[in-house]
């Protein structure tokens, strides 16, 4: 192999090296030592089935957000008119998908649990037949510094077959909370799904 030869190779692992970093770090700091997520904590057993039409099943979309939500990071309320990001705190995936999946399997499971199981489909599982839908706008599933707690609040809009509109703020907080980032995701995993549970009770009776 020649010295140029060898140059371009090391050149070109070197590019490759410098892009994974660059990927894990999440702009050239280090990632974070793990992920939040949301966890279900109704969750509709295996092997269960649910079927209908279009004007029984459920149509679940992925909520709107304002900017402060529509990015992977956990927003802390500094004070009333001041938002900073949790350090070292990062979701798998937008807020406002992980709280759509998990509003969508909250109501499979509490319809299976009612005994009158209905099919609950996504938004990206998207079918026009489907005249019952809940949607709405994320208002906030982040950490307030001052008061030291984790707060899930959501404006829920709920269309019916016949295109009526019925809207529902809801809202949890969990208190007591360390600013660290396993106590906030602990604690907003538990505000989100106190959140789907009072949801999936309004939208099934």
């Amino acid at each position: 192999m020649t010295q140029t030869a060898k140059l371009l190779r090391l050149a070109a692992a070197t590019a490759a090296a410098l892009a994974l970093t660059g990927c894990l770090g999440l702009g050239g700091g280090k990632p974070p030592p793990s992920l939040l997520s949301l966890t279900p904590t109704m969750v509709a057993p295996a092997g269960a089935l649910a079927s209908g039409t279009g004007a029984t099943a459920i149509m679940v979309m992925e909520p709107e957000t304002d900017k402060r939500l529509a990015v992977q990071r956990v927003p802390v309320q500094v004070s009333a008119t001041s938002v900073a990001y949790l350090k070292d705190a990062l979701w798998v995936e937008r807020p406002a998908r992980l709280f759509r999946g998990l509003l969508a399997e909250t109501l499979r499971a509490y319809t299976q649990q009612a005994g009158a199981a209905r099919l609950v489909l996504e938004d990206d599982q998207a079918s026009p037949l489907v005249t019952t839908r809940l949607s709405g706008r994320l208002l906030d599933m982040g950490y307030d510094a001052q008061a030291m707690t984790a707060v899930v609040r959501f404006d829920a809009f709920r269309t019916g077959p016949k295109g009526e509109v019925t809207t529902r703020r809801f809202e949890s907080v969990v208190p007591g909370v360390a600013a660290e980032s396993g106590a906030v995701g602990v604690a907003l995993n538990r505000a989100a799904n106190d959140v789907a549970g009072q949801v999936a009770e309004w939208m099934v009776r």
